[in-house]
């Protein structure tokens, strides 16, 4: 079994009283709205819908977006990289700054502007960077791929994505941040700003397969009668794997 090892690139990683912050499997930090939500989709008096799309035509309640194991290996493929303080933002003269002890400024400063880096939408043209206070060592042929926290739209900031090849290189290096724009508030230690998930580097070729109308006719047909069964959830039970990240 592969494995990842993360390495402390700051003096106080090794504190106790960043015990609880360390890089952890990212199953571990679901967010509370995908904690909280009901398994199906709920009606204006919040009872479960009903629904009738099983080839029998039976009435069954309609599973929501909970019962989608491609949504729950999003949010526990990988690991996390937190933040090891609070960070403070406020607005200044229209523009965002943040407020850090300043035995962690380094993890968090702001950057000079990107003149050709398209800004997301919604967010400050001022950005950031977050230092990470820990390195990626993976095995030879596998690289990191990093990105802001999947399907995390809670979080006032987006972490610009990248893949590092950190078999060979395993220090952190400097991620670029956006904030939403206008955003004034706390930013709680501990909160995930990064999930990194190893992958192999192979190479792959391509290859277009044109079907017939007759074809693509069967092969959907063929995946109603297998998937659209009474009670749903035949994807999870028959075709998904579990991932397992420690």
């Amino acid at each position: 079994m592969p494995k990842i090892k993360f390495g402390s690139a700051r003096p106080y990683c090794n504190e106790p009283e960043q015990k609880d912050l360390l890089p952890s499997p990212a199953k571990s930090f679901m967010p509370n709205w995908w904690k909280d939500a009901t398994l199906y989709w709920l009606n204006g008096d919040g009872e479960p819908i009903i629904a009738s799309y099983n080839k029998d035509d039976e009435e069954e309640k309609s599973l929501g977006f909970k019962a989608c194991p491609a949504l729950l290996d999003i949010f526990s493929t990988g690991y996390v990289l937190r933040t090891p303080a609070d960070l403070m933002f406020v607005q200044y003269e229209n523009e965002p700054h943040v407020v850090i002890d300043q035995k962690y400024k380094e993890f968090c400063q702001a950057r000079s502007d990107m003149p050709t880096f398209p800004i997301p939408h919604g967010y400050s043209q001022k950005h950031f960077h977050w230092w990470p206070n820990w390195g990626i060592e993976l095995p030879e042929g596998y690289s990191a791929l990093v990105v802001s926290p999947l399907n995390r739209y809670d979080l006032p900031f987006l972490t610009v994505n990248g893949i590092i090849d950190s078999d060979r290189y395993p220090m952190p290096g400097l991620m670029p941040f956006f904030l939403k724009e206008g955003f004034s508030g706390l930013i709680p230690k501990g909160t995930p700003f990064a999930q990194i998930i190893p992958i192999k580097r192979e190479d792959w070729s391509s290859e277009m397969i044109h079907y017939t109308d007759g074809q693509m006719y069967d092969r959907h047909t063929n995946v109603v009668e297998k998937y659209r069964v009474k009670f749903g959830g035949i994807y999870k039970r028959k075709t998904w794997v579990k991932k397992n990240y420690e």
